[in-house]
């Protein structure tokens, strides 16, 4: 397990009673304590009109991350195309790497752009009671639907996009960042267009994707990296790898495919300590998939103090059931199955605690497990 490195993602958690200036000092503190540990890579998430979220710029705060670290890789989890241009976020990401040369990540998703238009993907896993052979839990599919026709994510589109304006093809936006970087950019009267800084810049491209549709298929036939979620959509996550590896294109970049999966953990010293840390996940999560938007992250006690229903606890269960929580020993372990079972070759790692020391001391722990493990 020495040889699959563990990376953090960062969507820059505001907890009840702080501020979003809190969350970016946090997010600072975080990506120097985690450089200190050893992780590999450090990305940080694009949410709007989320009031439990403040990484609403991924380029911006990955400039301050940039200016108070110095070896860990630094990129973003993703940048949403739907409601931006290509040449908006080459130029962006051009700059960063122009002020931090060789260590930006330009991590790209497809959220907020035009519907995808893949269909079911069958994986070749037989599932026993949920699980796979490995013992990963794959549970039952989350229904966005009421989340992506809500009024909360119709308002957030209206005011992302200029008006009148539609999102472009996903794979032509990839298709004209890579010709930016080249310097190969044409446009279809054969008029060159040079980005600079952004030409020839030394990031690292990887596009996200949650299941096994457009993004998936973009990376793979592009022969890009690829990054998905199990802490997002676990249900989606080994279709999503397995149509990646399945459109993958050699590239002069991989000549097989790559593969990071992120989970959702929560680690300290006892399994309860953990458990009690992790008490707020799953009122937060409501909150997301209500369209209410993320709330601040509750203490223990606010969560403690809300009265769920049946409902509410459905609405939540698969991201509950599938959230890796516990000693360093029994996280590890966890994490060991979900490589395994997505033959991943990264494993990105999200944690979120009220307190931020906790949060700090969950990384620092399954750093420990897992260097002791590739000993």
């Amino acid at each position: 397990m020495s040889r699959v490195p563990l990376s953090v993602l960062d969507l820059v958690p505001v907890s009840s009673g702080s501020s979003g200036a809190d969350a970016l000092r946090n997010a600072v503190a975080l990506a120097q304590a985690t450089e200190s540990l050893g992780y590999h890579r450090y990305w940080v998430a694009e949410h709007h009109l989320n009031p439990g979220v403040a990484g609403t710029s991924p380029a911006v705060v990955l400039a301050l991350l940039g200016s108070a670290t110095s070896t860990i890789r630094l990129g973003s989890g993703a940048v949403l195309m739907g409601h931006r241009t290509a040449l908006s976020t080459i130029e962006e990401f051009g700059l960063l790497d122009a002020a931090f040369p060789g260590r930006i990540d330009l991590g790209l998703g497809r959220s907020g752009g035009r519907p995808g238009a893949s269909g079911p993907v069958t994986v070749p896993v037989e599932l026993v009671d949920g699980r796979t052979p490995e013992g990963l839990l794959v549970p039952p599919r989350f229904d966005p639907s009421g989340l992506l026709g809500s009024p909360r994510i119709r308002l957030q589109k209206e005011l992302l996009q200029l008006p009148g304006a539609t999102s472009a093809d996903y794979g032509e936006q990839v298709d004209t960042i890579l010709a930016f970087v080249d310097g190969t950019y044409r446009d279809a009267a054969g008029t060159p267009a040079r980005v600079v800084p952004g030409e020839g810049a030394e990031l690292e491209l990887w596009v996200l994707g949650s299941s096994g549709g457009e993004s998936a298929e973009v990376a793979g036939k592009r022969g890009l990296r690829f990054a998905t979620n199990y802490h997002v959509n676990p249900a989606g996550v080994l279709e999503a790898a397995h149509s990646y590896r399945a459109a993958f294109a050699p590239s002069d970049t991989f000549a097989a495919p790559h593969v990071a999966v992120s989970a959702d953990v929560v680690v300290a010293e006892t399994e309860e300590s953990a458990r009690e840390l992790a008490t707020g996940y799953g009122l937060w999560v409501r909150s997301i998939r209500t369209a209410e938007g993320a709330i601040p992250f509750p203490t223990p006690e606010e969560a403690r103090a809300w009265e769920w229903t049946e409902e509410d606890r459905a609405l939540v269960q698969d991201r509950l059931d599938t959230q890796f929580v516990g000693t360093a020993a029994q996280v590890a372990d966890q994490l060991e199955i979900l490589q395994r079972a997505v033959d991943a070759d990264e494993l990105v790692i999200t944690t979120i605690t009220h307190d931020h020391a906790d949060r700090v001391r969950s990384y620092e722990l399954l750093a420990e497990e897992w260097a002791r493990r590739g000993r």
